[in-house]
């Protein structure tokens, strides 16, 4: 498995990746026991608290009681992520020193001493997947301890806290084990530790902060040493940063810091684009992205050195992306990866995370934004904003990051449309991009209707992995059943495809796209035209370059909740026995599959590490240069909410 992934990367390398992969892999033998141990990073400097961010938690009382429950589902031995419950642990020993190896999918345990680089966690059969190691690793689990203790000043959360940095201190000694052997994770890590000196420092004893200025001197020399360049200069590299700046804040460090600041700043630029998308095209982790930004340029305000303008500019592009996207209960659709990655948090689920972090957006630029903070601890540490104002409606369209939204009341019901006809994803390998061109995400009433499968797994997913990501997956037209983009492994590609818009109207609402997917394999080029009509929506797809027509599929991915009912040409969908809408389909066979083995669909991932069944109806037909079309018609009676 090691080699085959080491060939597909290969093919989308540049010379000048593979020139500094080996330099990296120079570096990472050079530093094996040369490196190692906490003695050269034990006389570091301690570490002083950010500014401004105690005194912002305690002026934002409405998130102390989200805080406080956090909290205490912590000291009880609680804790969950990526839809998995860890083993419940006595209070008396809340951190044994098994815990940071352990993965909780299978029961067994990740090498405590060996060299980090020397593990292969992208082979998981053998132990789990390493996502849930590396989640607690993140200790993001003492953010809500910290922030407690800062507001009441307890007594058992201060020694909890100590003793998670003591056993974690001791247990993975520089640069041994899963916990150092991951860029982002070294620098998710160093944020937590930064947020806990700052909402409680003062209450920590100099033995803990002691460590902790060592746990921060040995990522800091880690993360210059080994950045996330290249191919993998994505939300990794952003976390790297953010690290590597927050770091040198906290240790003093002005002139590092005042350069790391401007990497900062150029991978906004960079990893958010100058319509708003998220250049690595999923909603989440562009919040994942804006967060780790914005938590910098908190602190680099705070200190008297904001952002540059256009940057935040940028920041307040991504906010307003999010918003037109979003329905009214303040969740974005699922669009492309989503691994549920968090910078300032209480440890529980956020379904509105992307919103929750547009809204911190709009509160740092000290603008209003359609929807209140919600009770989070990264919105009592980021200001609220200045007022609400109404939901946007009409058509808006991100021809950057390629979506076309409607949104607004039609037929008497309030509905959401988003169109995708972006590229595939971020950089050479498009990591955490999904084949889903042309793909329609669709809400009625603020509810969803059709909806991206999600994610579901990612290294311990296997087959399911390809599944997930794959065009038979997602709201689009395939042919032959085969994928407009070809995974190579799980976060590459070996073939992706290329998206065009043609044409738009806004009024009434008209959108036609293309892309070339099938091209090289099939001489033909996807074309889809979608437009609002009197009774709902109409899509038509078609083949340009077809010599003759081609067998196809056209899928229609309804949310679990909803369930679909053949009639005729037609399928009639519905909620709880109450319609919501018609699908009038071309001529030719269709099936709704419900479950089934991951080349089948009929999933659904609402949550990483969950997959629910779900009505996928699949259309089987021929489609040429003429096309085909699908009339959705909806239900004109309102659904009571």
């Amino acid at each position: 498995m090691k080699l085959a992934w080491y060939v597909a990367r290969l093919r989308n390398m540049s010379p000048g990746e593979v020139l500094h992969r080996l330099v990296e892999t120079q570096r990472r033998s050079a530093s094996r026991k040369r490196h190692e141990g906490w003695d050269r990073f034990s006389a570091g400097a301690l570490p002083i608290a950010l500014p401004g961010l105690r005194s912002a938690l305690l002026a934002a009382p409405a998130s102390h009681e989200a805080i406080a429950k956090a909290a205490e589902a912590i000291m009880d031995g609680r804790f969950a992520a990526l839809g998995l419950e860890w083993p419940r642990r006595a209070p008396s020993d809340l951190f044994p020193s098994s815990l940071w190896q352990l993965s909780p999918d299978t029961g067994k345990s990740w090498p405590a001493d060996t060299y980090c680089f020397d593990i292969n966690y992208r082979q998981t059969a053998g132990v789990g997947d390493i996502k849930y190691a590396w989640e607690f690793n993140r200790l993001q689990f003492l953010q809500p301890l910290a922030a407690k203790v800062a507001l009441s000043g307890g007594v058992a959360e201060v020694a909890a806290i100590e003793q998670a940095i003591e056993s974690w201190y001791t247990a993975n000694p520089p640069f041994r084990g899963i916990g150092w052997a991951s860029g982002i994770e070294v620098g998710l890590r160093a944020i937590s530790l930064l947020l806990v000196v700052s909402l409680c420092g003062e209450r920590l004893s100099q033995p803990t902060l002691l460590r902790i200025g060592a746990i921060l001197g040995a990522s800091a020399f880690w993360l210059h040493r080994f950045p996330s360049d290249f191919s993998s200069a994505n939300n990794h590299l952003m976390a790297e940063l953010a690290g590597c700046y927050l770091i040198a804040m906290a240790l003093d460090d002005k002139t590092v810091a005042a350069g790391v600041l401007a990497d900062v700043e150029r991978e906004v630029m960079l990893q958010i684009l100058p319509d708003g998308v998220g250049a690595e095209q999923t909603p989440t982790y562009a919040a994942f992205t804006a967060e780790m930004a914005l938590l910098c340029g908190l602190v680099a305000q705070n200190a008297g050195t904001p952002f540059a303008a256009e940057v935040a500019d940028r920041l307040g592009l991504f906010a307003d992306f999010i918003f037109w996207i979003s329905g009214p209960d303040g969740t974005a659709p699922a669009i492309g990866d989503d691994d549920e990655g968090r910078v300032i948090g209480l440890c529980q689920p956020e379904p509105d995370y992307p919103v929750s972090v547009a809204v911190a957006v709009r509160g740092f630029l000290r603008q209003s934004a359609p929807t209140a903070a919600a009770a989070t601890l990264r919105n009592a540490i980021f200001p609220a904003p200045i007022a609400l104002d109404p939901v946007a409606s009409g058509a808006r369209t991100f021809p950057v990051g390629g979506y076309s939204v409607w949104r607004g009341q039609h037929t008497g019901r309030q509905v959401g449309a988003v169109l995708d006809h972006g590229p595939l994803g971020y950089l050479s390998i498009a990591a955490h991009g999904h084949a889903d061109a042309l793909s329609l995400k669709l809400a009625i009433d603020g509810k969803p209707v059709l909806v991206d499968p999600g994610t579901y797994r990612y290294q311990g997913g296997g087959a399911w992995r390809d599944w997930f990501r794959s065009s038979q997956a997602h709201n689009t037209m395939t042919v032959a059943n085969s994928s407009q983009s070809l995974a190579a492994g799980a976060f590459n590609w070996s073939h992706k495809a290329r998206t065009r818009l043609e044409s738009k109207t806004d009024y009434p609402w008209r959108v036609t796209a293309s892309h070339d997917g099938y091209q090289r394999r099939f001489g033909v080029r996807h074309q889809r035209i979608t437009a609002m009509t009197e009774q709902g929506m109409t899509i038509s797809d078609s083949l340009s370059g077809a010599s003759s027509p081609l067998d196809c599929e056209l899928t229609f991915q309804l949310a679990p909740d909803l369930v679909g009912q053949i009639d005729g040409n037609a399928v009639a969908v519905s909620r709880a026995g109450k319609p919501i809408c018609r699908l009038v389909l071309p001529t030719g066979a269709i099936q709704i599959i419900r479950g089934g083995g991951p080349t089948e669909g009929g999933w659904v991932s609402t949550r990483f590490g969950h997959k629910d069944p779900a009505d996928r109806i699949v259309w089987s037909g021929e489609v040429g240069t003429s096309g085909v079309t699908t009339n959705i018609q909806f239900d004109r009676r309102r659904v009571a909410r």
